[in-house]
């Protein structure tokens, strides 16, 4: 299991592409991504370079993005002015009849 939280500048994902090949058997690839995207948050119209590599990435270690069976953002703005929206996410094997089953938990903090 891959436990990814890229910063605004991606250096996880720049590490996990320099060292793919040393990487075998995954099963899930999940967490903060940091990366907004049409691919997977479709109140965002725009698609980016990082979500290639990101994709790229997840093609080499034979994963696929899952699809949760509810869409609500996991992140919220604290920008009033700046929509919620969508980074946190998982790849998994495609084998696992989890990939398009699974939920996402809101969980309010005070």
């Amino acid at each position: 299991m891959i436990n990814v939280y890229s910063d605004t500048t991606q250096t996880a994902l720049k590490y996990l592409k320099n060292t793919e090949a040393n990487i075998c058997n995954v099963l899930v690839m999940a967490s903060n991504f940091n990366i907004r995207d049409s691919n997977w948050d479709s109140l965002f119209s725009f698609h980016l370079i990082y979500s290639n590599l990101l994709t790229n990435i997840a093609d080499s270690l034979d994963l696929i993005l899952s699809n949760p069976t509810n869409y609500i953002p996991t992140k919220d703005s604290d920008n009033m002015n700046n929509m919620n929206s969508v980074i946190d996410f998982m790849f998994l094997r495609p084998n696992f009849s989890e990939i398009d089953n699974h939920t996402i938990h809101l969980i309010i903090l005070y």
